[in-house]
């Protein structure tokens, strides 16, 4: 690890300041990749921001049919609470099913959808809901978030103060785990809302998250598995690595749709 500056702001308009006046500083919420980076020398900041201070950024509410989750909210908080709960039941239990305990308890909603690891969870629930990301600055759809692999719409020292859901008719999340890190080798995520019948895939692009347009309109038309047959993902624009091959991964988008909506019902 490389030396650098340590800053624990209060206020998000404190990290901002911090963030503005040091182009090579990086903020930090959970830790749960910056950290790793750092220790590996594969980034050198000149400052680190730790977000953690910022009670601001922490919270739950859901109201007139859309569920806000402050930025620095982990995923235990997520998964245990009791609103989510009854508000988005998939979403609740999308967070209870990230990493093991001590990722659910450091991670954050919104390191989450900033780093946008293509085998995260929380991309595909916002594709898969319709979500708005807001932040510091604006609000974002997340149909326009998510640009590539590991790579958003924010701008340098742009900070994720929190993401809104609208609650779904109906939603569901199936995935299909690595068993050594719990990351999605496929993840899809189901929904039926206010912004229509959505379908989201994670863990499997070579982008990184996306919505599978050909599902969404077979279910549109009929909301059942059965409207799914014959419909195939194109292989050329998923990920293939050690863990799953290109064609095993566009396989098993199939599978964890059919039981994604069984689940939603």
């Amino acid at each position: 690890m490389y030396e650098f500056t340590y800053h624990r702001p209060g206020s998000i308009a404190d990290a901002v300041k911090l963030l503005a006046g040091d182009p090579d500083a990086r903020p930090m919420s959970g830790g749960m990749t910056l950290i790793p980076t750092l220790k590996q020398r594969l980034a050198r900041p000149t400052s680190v921001v730790d977000l953690s201070g910022i009670a601001e950024l922490k919270g739950i509410t859901v109201s007139g049919g859309t569920v806000k989750i402050g930025g620095m909210t982990t995923h235990a908080a997520v998964a245990t609470s009791a609103e989510v709960q009854k508000a988005i039941p998939a979403l609740a239990k999308l967070a209870a099913h990230i990493g093991d305990n001590q990722v659910r308890n450091r991670g954050t909603i919104g390191g989450s959808v900033a780093n946008h690891d293509p085998a995260a969870d929380y991309p595909g629930a916002l594709l898969g809901l319709g979500a708005t990301v807001h932040t510091d600055k604006r609000t974002i759809a997340a149909d326009d978030f998510f640009t590539g692999m590991f790579s958003t719409a924010l701008n340098p020292g742009e900070i994720v103060t929190a993401v809104s859901f609208p609650v779904p008719e109906k939603a569901a999340y199936a995935k299909f785990p690595n068993p050594a890190s719990r990351y999605a080798m496929v993840g899809v995520f189901v929904a039926k809302g206010p912004s229509g019948v959505r379908v989201a895939v994670t863990g499997a692009g070579a982008d990184g998250a996306f919505r599978h347009k050909a599902m969404e309109e077979a279910l549109a038309t009929k909301w059942s598995a059965s409207a799914l047959e014959g419909i195939t993902t194109p292989q050329d624009t998923l990920n293939g690595d050690i863990h799953a091959s290109k064609e095993y991964r566009a396989h098993l988008i199939g599978v964890m749709a059919r039981r994604a909506l069984a689940a939603a019902g």
